[in-house]
C-alpha cells in the first residue's frame, strides 16, 4: 500500500505536440472570431407589389423566362440576331471585360495565400579598413511578407473582387439583352420603313393617274384650274414623302447593320432583311407577347440589377476592408534552404537550415489616413445603395411604360382600323359621286389624302406594337 503513492508521484505524462499547439490554436481562433469581414445582407426592395393597369401572370407568380429565342419568330430576324451576338462589338468588348475582372479576381484571391519562390542571394562587406572581407551565400526557398488574415483583410479585399467579377458579368448579360432588343427594334424600323415606301409608292401611282385624269378633265373644261392644282399638289406631296421613306430607309438599314457588325461589303441583302407577309401583320406575328410576374420576381432578376446589386456587396466588402486596417497586420517572412561563407560551399552538408521572421505591425498615428478611409468606404457603401434602389425604380418605370404603351396601343389600333375602313367607304362613294356627276373632283381628293393619312398612321401604330413588345421584353430582361 505504501507503495502505489510513491509509483504516483514518480509518474510523468509527456506534453504531446498537440498540447504544445493548443495556445497557439486557442489565440489563433481568437483573432479569426475578430475578422471584419462583414456579410452582404440585400436591401428591402423600394417598389409597390403590383404594376399599373396590370393583372401580374399566373396565381401571382413569376412568369417562366422568355429567351430572346421564344421573343422572335421570324427567321430572317433570328439569324440576324445570331449574326449580331457573334459579330456586335459591343458585345465583344462586354466579353473581354468579364475576361479582364476574372483575372484581377484570381490575383486578389491569390494574395491570401503566401508566394514560394527560389532565390539566390550573396553579399560580400568589410567591417572596417584592415579587416577581411566577409562574404554570405544562401540559396533556397523563400517566402516574403506573407500576410496572415486574422482580420479579414483580404478575405474582405477578395469578396469586393468577386463581387466586381459578378457584377461585370450581369452587365456582359445586360449588353447581350439590350442587343437583342436593339437589333429587333432596328429590324422593324426596317420593316416600317419598308411597309410605308410602298404604301407611298402605291400613293404616288394612284396620284399620278388621277392627275393625268384631272388634266384631260381640264383641258376638255370638265374640270376647273383648281382641282387641276389640288391634284398635282397631291401627287408632288407624295413624291416628296416618297423620297423622304427612301432616306428613312436607307438610315434604317445601316443602323442595323452598324449593331450587326458586318462590314458593309459584306452585309445582308435586302432579301434577308425584309420579313413574309403583309406589312404590320407580319411584324406583329414575328414578335412575341412577353409574359410579366409579380414586381420583386421581376425587377431583381434583371442583369442591371443584379449588377448593381453586386456593386453594393462589393462596397459592403470594402467597409470590412477599411475596419480591418484599425488591427494589426501581421506578416511572415521565411526561408529554407543551404547558406555558406563560400560560393562553392552551398549545397554541402552541414550548411541548411531555416529561418522565420514574424512581423506584427500595429497603426498608432497615421494622420487620420485610415479613419477617411473607413469614412470613404462607409460613403461608397450609402452610394451603391442608393444607386441601387434608384436601379430597381428605374426598371419598374420602363416596365410600368412598356406595359401602358402595350395596352394603349392596341386600343388605338382597333380605333385607327375602324377609321381607315370608314375613309375607304368615303374614297369610295366619293368616286361614285363623281361618276354620276354629284360631286367635284375635289372632294375625291380631299378623300384620298385622308386615306392615306390613315394607312400610314395604322402601319406606324402596328409596327409600335411590336416595338412596346421588344421594349417590354427588355425592361423585363426576358423575365
Amino acid at each position: 500500500m505504501s507503495d502505489s503513492p510513491k509509483t504516483i508521484n514518480h509518474i510523468r505524462i509527456p506534453m504531446t505536440r498537440l498540447q504544445r499547439m493548443l495556445p497557439l490554436v486557442a489565440t489563433a481562433s481568437l483573432l479569426a472570431a475578430c475578422s471584419q469581414f462583414q456579410p452582404y445582407q440585400r436591401p428591402v426592395v423600394p417598389v409597390p407589389g403590383a404594376w399599373e393597369g396590370s393583372v401580374p401572370s399566373a396565381a401571382g407568380m413569376a412568369a417562366s423566362p422568355t429567351s430572346w429565342q421564344a421573343l422572335v419568330k421570324d427567321p430572317a430576324l433570328r439569324a440576324l440576331l445570331e449574326k449580331a451576338l457573334a459579330n456586335n462589338r459591343d458585345a465583344r468588348v462586354a466579353a473581354l471585360q468579364v475576361a479582364q475582372v476574372r483575372a484581377q479576381y484570381q490575383i486578389r484571391d491569390a494574395a491570401r495565400w503566401p508566394t514560394v519562390n527560389a532565390g539566390v542571394t550573396g553579399s560580400r562587406q568589410t567591417v572596417g579598413e584592415n579587416e577581411p572581407v566577409k562574404s554570405a551565400y544562401s540559396a533556397g526557398l523563400q517566402v516574403s511578407g506573407w500576410e496572415i488574415d486574422f482580420f479579414g483583410r483580404l478575405e474582405s479585399l477578395k469578396e469586393a473582387a468577386l463581387a466586381q467579377y459578378l457584377a461585370t458579368e450581369e452587365a456582359r448579360k445586360n449588353v447581350h439583352i439590350s442587343l437583342v432588343a436593339a437589333v429587333t427594334s432596328g429590324w422593324l424600323n426596317l420593316q416600317a420603313s419598308d411597309a410605308l415606301l410602298a404604301l407611298t409608292q402605291q400613293t404616288l401611282a394612284s396620284r399620278d393617274e388621277a392627275l393625268r385624269l384631272t388634266r384631260l378633265r381640264f383641258d376638255n373644261g370638265v374640270a376647273s384650274a383648281l382641282e387641276w392644282r389640288q391634284a398635282q399638289s397631291l401627287a408632288e406631296s407624295a413624291r416628296v414623302t416618297l423620297v423622304q421613306q427612301q432616306r428613312q430607309r436607307a438610315l434604317d438599314r445601316n443602323a442595323l447593320l452598324l449593331l450587326i457588325g458586318q462590314p458593309v461589303d459584306h452585309a445582308l441583302s435586302d432579301a434577308d432583311l425584309r420579313s413574309e407577309g403583309p406589312a404590320g401583320t407580319a411584324a406583329l406575328q414575328a414578335v412575341s407577347d412577353v409574359p410579366v410576374g409579380l414586381p420583386s420576381s421581376v425587377l431583381l432578376d434583371r442583369p442591371d440589377i443584379r449588377a448593381a446589386e453586386q456593386q453594393l456587396a462589393a462596397a459592403n466588402a470594402q467597409v470590412g476592408a477599411a475596419r480591418a486596417a484599425f488591427f494589426p497586420r501581421i506578416a511572415l517572412t521565411a526561408s529554407l534552404g543551404s547558406a555558406s561563407s563560400e560560393l562553392s560551399g552551398l549545397f554541402k552538408s552541414g550548411t541548411w537550415g531555416w529561418a522565420l521572421a514574424p512581423q506584427a505591425l500595429l497603426p498608432i498615428w497615421d494622420a487620420g489616413a485610415n479613419q477617411a478611409g473607413f469614412d470613404s468606404a462607409q460613403a461608397g457603401r450609402d452610394l451603391a445603395v442608393a444607386q441601387y434602389e434608384k436601379a430597381i425604380q428605374v426598371a419598374f418605370k420602363e416596365v410600368n411604360d412598356a406595359l401602358v404603351t402595350r395596352t394603349t396601343l392596341e386600343a388605338q389600333i382597333g380605333a385607327q382600323q375602324a377609321l381607315e375602313a370608314a375613309e375607304t367607304e368615303r374614297l369610295r362613294l366619293s368616286e361614285l359621286r363623281l361618276s354620276q356627276g354629284v360631286a367635284n373632283q375635289l372632294e375625291v381628293l380631299d378623300a384620298q389624302r385622308s386615306l392615306f393619312s390613315a394607312q400610314q398612321a395604322l402601319l406606324q401604330l402596328r409596327f409600335a406594337l411590336a416595338q412596346s413588345r421588344v421594349a417590354l421584353f427588355k425592361a423585363t430582361a426576358g423575365l
